[in-house]
C-alpha cells in the first residue's frame, strides 16, 4: 500500500464527512431569506392531510384487524349508551360511568381487556368499600367530620401513589389510579348528597356493565389474542435476524460500501435499509414482548393454545436467545460500516467459508423460525447445528492457515531471531533472565515519555511461544497524526494497511462467535417445545 498523503486523522474526518447524510430537517428559506408564500403553506397543508388519509387506508389494508377494533369499539359504546334511556332515575342519573367505562377498558386484544377489567374492578370495589367505612366514621365524628374526610383523602392519596412506584405493582398502576378516582369521588359526592352507599353501588353497578359488555363484544365478535401477536412476533424475528445475517456476509465479501451513512443509522432511529432493518427489529422487540406477555398471561386458553398457564414467557427466553445471536449480526452490520475494510483480495481468499457459514446460519435460523410457526418439536434423528458446526471449523481452519494475511508480515518477520542464534544454550540462559523480568516492561521503551509502565507477567505459554521469538524488548510504535515528513507518512500507511487486515479478522470472529450462540437459542427452543407440548415432527400423514 503506497503512502498516503494526509495523517489518519485527516483521512477519518473527510472520509466522515463524505459519508454522512446531510441533514433535511430544517425548514427551507428562499435566497432571499423570505418566509414561504401563504399559497404554498395551504398547499403543504392539504398535502399533509392527504397524506394523513392514504396513511389512513393503508394501515386499514395492511390490517384489517385494527378496522374491526374501531367497529367493535363503537358498538360497544353504543350498547351502554342504551342506558341514558332508561327511566329509572339512578340508573339514569349513573349512566356516565358505562359510558366511561368502555372508553377506558375496551382494548385492542382479549388479554388487555380483561387485564383492565380487573384492574377497573378490582379499584372500584376496594375504593367503595373503604369510603363507605370512612364515610359512616366521619358522620359519627360529629363537627369533625370535614377534618377526617380530608385527612383520610390525603392519606390514601399518599398511600396509593407511593405503593404503585414499587415495580412489584406496576401491572396494578391503573387500578391504583381507580382506586383514587373512586375513593375521592364516593366521599366527596356523598357528603354533598348524604347518599354514600347510593352513590357507590349504582358506580360499581354500572362499572361492571361496561366491562361486562367489552368482554362480550371483544371475546365473541373477531377477537384479537395477545399470545397469537407475541407468537407471530418471534416468528418475524427470526425471519429478519436471518435476512440480516445473509446480506451482511454477502455484502461483506461483494465488498458493499455506503458511499453515505444515513444518519438515522448513525443514532439508531428506524431506517429503510433492508440489513439494518432486519436485526433491529429484533433488538428492539423487547419492550413490546414484555407488553404482550402481560396480556397473554390473562387470556383463556383460544385457538392451537389449548393449556391453562401456556408458556408465554418461554417465548420471551426464545426472543431474548435470538436478540443475543442479533447482537453479532450488528455488530458485522458495524463492520461494513467502519472506515478501515478489508481489501477485496483478503476477503477472497476466505470468501468461500464465510459464505458457507452466513448460509448455515441463516438456515439454522429459519428452520427454528419454521418450527416455532408450526408448533414442531425438533426431529432427534439429526443435528440442526452439525452443518453450521462444520462450516465454524472449516473456517477457523482456513483461518489458522492464512493467519499471516491478518497481520502485518513485515514487523512479525523483523521481531523473529535469527537462526544462527537460535541454540539450545542461549534459550536456556534467556529463559532464566525471562524469570527476572518481564517480556515487555514498558509502552514508551525508547521515548521520553516513561510515565506508563506495564508489568505483564508472562505464562507457562508465553515462555514456551517465546523461545522461537526475539528475546529483546518491545517498544509500542510511538507515531505522531500531525506530522508531514514522508517517514511519518510512512508509518501511517503501514498502521492503516494492519488495521485494515484486522477488521478482516474481526468480521470473521464475529461470525464464529454468532455459530457458538446458535446452541443457546437451540436449547431454549428445546425448552419452550417441552412445555408448551408441541406436535411431533413426524405425526403428520403421509401424502399418497
Amino acid at each position: 500500500m503506497a503512502a498516503r498523503t494526509g495523517s489518519l486523522r485527516q483521512i477519518f474526518t473527510e472520509r466522515s464527512k463524505e459519508r454522512l447524510l446531510s441533514r433535511k430537517d430544517f425548514p427551507e428559506m428562499n435566497g432571499n431569506g423570505r418566509h414561504v408564500a401563504f399559497s404554498d403553506r395551504v398547499a403543504r397543508f392539504c398535502d399533509s392531510v392527504s397524506k394523513f388519509f392514504r396513511g389512513l387506508r393503508e394501515m386499514g389494508r395492511s390490517d384489517p384487524r385494527k378496522v374491526v377494533f374501531a367497529m367493535k369499539a363503537g358498538l360497544s359504546l353504543a350498547l351502554v349508551s342504551l342506558f341514558i334511556y332508561i327511566k329509572e332515575e339512578q340508573l339514569n342519573k349513573y349512566s356516565i360511568w358505562a359510558i366511561l367505562t368502555v372508553v377506558v377498558v375496551f382494548e385492542f386484544s382479549v388479554g388487555a381487556t380483561l387485564n383492565k377489567g380487573f384492574n377497573r374492578s378490582l379499584g372500584t370495589i376496594s375504593a367503595g368499600g373503604l369510603a363507605l367505612g370512612i364515610a359512616e366514621l366521619s358522620v359519627l365524628a360529629g363537627k369533625f367530620e370535614e377534618l377526617i374526610i380530608v385527612l383520610c383523602i390525603f392519606i390514601a392519596g399518599f398511600c396509593a401513589s407511593y405503593v404503585k412506584l414499587y415495580p412489584a405493582m406496576k401491572p396494578y398502576e391503573y387500578g391504583f389510579r381507580v382506586f383514587l378516582l373512586t375513593f375521592c369521588i364516593v366521599l366527596v359526592s356523598g357528603r354533598t348528597s348524604r347518599e354514600f352507599f347510593s352513590t357507590a353501588f349504582y358506580r360499581l353497578i354500572l362499572i361492571a356493565v361496561g366491562a361486562g359488555v367489552c368482554l362480550f363484544v371483544n371475546i365473541f365478535i373477531y377477537p384479537i389474542w395477545s399470545g397469537e401477536d407475541l407468537h407471530k412476533l418471534v416468528v418475524k424475528n427470526f425471519n429478519g435476524v436471518a435476512a440480516s445475517l445473509e446480506g451482511c456476509v454477502n455484502g461483506y465479501l461483494q465488498c458493499v460500501a455506503y458511499e453515505r451513512v444515513p444518519s438515522k443509522i448513525l443514532v439508531y432511529q428506524a431506517s429503510d435499509d433492508p440489513l439494518y432493518r432486519g436485526y433491529r427489529a429484533a433488538v428492539q422487540s423487547s419492550s413490546q414482548e414484555d407488553t404482550l406477555v402481560d396480556f397473554a398471561l390473562w387470556e383463556p386458553p383460544h385457538g392451537p393454545y389449548k393449556t391453562f398457564k401456556y408458556p408465554w414467557r418461554s417465548y420471551v427466553k426464545v426472543s431474548g436467545a435470538l436478540r443475543h445471536c442479533a447482537f453479532m449480526v450488528m455488530a458485522m452490520h458495524g463492520c461494513i460500516l467502519s472506515e478501515i475494510q478489508a481489501p477485496p483480495e483478503k476477503r477472497l481468499v476466505f470468501s468461500n467459508e464465510l459464505q458457507k457459514v452466513g448460509t448455515e446460519g441463516a438456515k439454522v435460523l429459519r428452520q427454528l423460525g419454521s418450527k416455532v410457526e408450526k408448533m414442531e418439536k425438533l426431529s432427534t434423528c439429526t443435528d440442526i447445528l452439525l452443518n453450521v458446526h462444520e462450516a465454524a471449523e472449516q473456517l477457523q481452519m482456513k483461518i489458522d492457515q492464512q493467519s499471516f494475511l491478518l497481520f502485518n508480515s513485515e514487523s512479525w518477520q523483523a521481531a523473529r531471531k535469527p537462526k544462527e542464534n537460535e541454540n539450545p544454550d542461549n534459550l536456556i540462559d534467556l529463559k532464566d533472565n525471562e524469570n527476572k523480568q518481564p517480556l515487555i516492561t514498558s509502552l514508551s521503551e525508547t521515548g521520553d515519555d516513561s510515565r506508563l509502565n506495564i508489568n505483564i507477567q508472562p505464562s507457562m505459554t508465553e515462555l514456551s511461544f517465546s523461545q522461537s521469538m526475539m528475546y529483546k524488548k518491545i517498544s509500542w510504535p510511538r507515531l505522531s497524526f500531525l506530522g508531514d515528513n514522508n517517514f511519518v507518512l510512512e508509518q501511517e500507511s503501514k498502521v492503516y494497511e494492519s488495521a485494515s487486515a484486522l477488521s478482516l479478522a474481526t468480521f470473521a470472529s464475529l461470525l464464529i462467535e454468532f455459530v457458538a450462540r446458535l446452541q443457546n437459542l437451540v436449547d431454549e427452543f428445546q425448552d419452550l417445545s417441552e412445555k408448551a407440548n408441541f406436535k411431533d415432527p413426524f405425526d403428520h400423514p403421509v401424502l399418497k
